[in-house]
């Protein structure tokens, strides 16, 4: 009589039984688009935020020389979406024949009726995969740096608060609504900013990156999230080779936390010099109030981990790439790993936009298609397979919901940005496929359990 372990039948049943993860009906999501009326538009990364007024702010950069980034608020209980300023213009730089402020890289931070941003540069020269600052064209000068901005949400009035130095873009940017104070990274040379909203003071503390975005063989990527402790002012940041820093707001200075770092094997394995991806720096983080620590993703590999302030300790949590990904063992596709990571309204629900990346034959490939209706000569859009994640910090609970669509079969691509709404529906600004122009606009994805 032959008798099988227990453990063995459980294993057998679970590759072989009636109901098998890969058997099930693959779980889509249908996502609705929207024209913003900006044909300018380019790829967006951060940019959003879902207001305490219900409406979704968002930013739609430029990639041209004579015109900027646009902002616009949609509201979800009118079906609305109003165009409410040129970031150049904001800036005070309209018609001055400078290159513009064609992005807004950073989430918008509100504070008693205002949000808070920063402007970028959108013109750039690529060089072996790499963004360099482009030289202005004939006729017009140079880049003449980012600027902190605020916009009141009641009456529509933006107001220019400082500009960073040396025609820099600023990069990251965070506020520290208690104090008063907003901080920045900027582009490409890495300096930290610090601004006093009371005293209109600007101070430079940097560089901090060696060459920063600057250098070919010195590269060192810029860290692009700035989470802020709010019971002493401090502000954590990384840099590619694993250190975690800290602004100490009670010092004024720069410092490196000893108690722990980011270069985890669970990471992988990094070379920091040549900037390829974020290498051992999170990609996104965020303040978790309830534990008084901050929560943050590592890019390429989707690992989820928890860093205590206080304790000066980093714990690993789980990966949470979307499920291809993890049945593949294969990185997230895009090399710098996503931005599209935030917290939902009900405060505790991490919410994330990734990739589920294109595998065939066990290998990832690299997978292209041209919009039907587009005219000859179109260049082909790269197809992702952009997946909606949940975590429940709590409750340590993973959820991938599954892929996103539109109601036509295109795929949304290039997302690097996120905002959910209180009715739990998600936005992201996103390339919109099938039409005969590029179209890069808002996108809603609709609430999931």
């Amino acid at each position: 009589m032959w008798v099988i372990p227990i453990s063995f039948l459980a294993l057998w049943g679970f590759c072989h039984g009636s109901v098998k993860a890969q058997d099930q009906a693959p779980k889509h999501l249908i996502a609705r688009s929207f024209d913003s009326g900006f044909a300018l538009s380019n790829g967006t990364f951060n940019g959003m935020l879902a207001a305490s007024d219900g409406k979704i702010y968002y930013v739609l950069c430029a990639e041209n020389i004579d015109t900027g980034a646009q902002m616009y608020s949609y509201d979800p209980a009118t079906d609305k979406i109003d165009h409410l300023g040129d970031l150049t213009e904001a800036s005070g730089e309209k018609g001055q024949k400078s290159i513009p402020q064609g992005k807004s890289h950073v989430s918008f931070v509100e504070s008693n009726g205002k949000l808070y941003f920063s402007t970028h540069v959108d013109w750039y020269s690529v060089q072996a995969g790499m963004e360099f600052m482009a030289p202005p064209p004939a006729g017009y000068t140079p880049y003449p740096g980012g600027h902190f901005l605020s916009y009141d949400m009641a009456s529509g009035k933006f107001e220019n608060l400082a500009k960073a130095p040396q025609g820099q873009g600023i990069i990251a940017m965070n506020m520290d609504t208690q104090r008063g104070r907003l901080y920045g990274l900027t582009w490409p040379s890495g300096y930290f900013l610090r601004y006093d909203l009371k005293s209109g003071e600007l101070k430079n503390l940097g560089p901090l990156y060696r060459d920063g975005e600057n250098g070919r063989w010195t590269l060192r990527v810029l860290c692009r999230a700035l989470p802020i402790d709010p019971r002493d002012g401090s502000v954590y940041f990384t840099n590619a080779d694993g250190d975690i820093l800290r602004y100490r707001y009670d010092r004024d200075t720069i410092e490196t936390v000893v108690g722990d770092n980011l270069r985890k094997d669970y990471f992988g394995a990094w070379n920091p010099l040549f900037g390829q991806d974020m290498g051992y720096g999170w990609r996104q983080a965020l303040w978790y109030a309830p534990e008084n620590t901050i929560y943050a993703i590592h890019g390429r590999s989707a690992y989820l981990f928890r860093f205590d302030p206080r304790a000066e300790r980093v714990d690993l949590l789980r990966r949470i790439a979307s499920e291809p990904s993890l049945r593949s063992g294969m990185y997230d596709d895009f090399h710098f790993g996503y931005l599209s990571f935030t917290l939902g309204p009900d405060g505790h629900t991490l919410y994330y936009l990734t990739e589920g990346g294109i595998v065939q034959n066990g290998k990832r490939v690299e997978a292209y298609e041209k919009p039907s209706v587009a005219p000859p000569g179109t260049p082909a859009e790269k197809v992702e397979d952009l997946h909606l994640i949940t975590y429940d910090i709590p409750a340590a609970k993973y959820i991938d919901h599954g892929a996103v669509f539109f109601s036509n079969g295109g795929r949304p691509g290039l997302v690097n940005s996120i905002a959910v709404g209180k009715d739990g529906s998600t936005y992201c600004i996103t390339d919109i496929p099938g039409e005969s122009r590029r179209h890069i606009d808002l996108v809603r994805i609709p609430p999931v359990q």
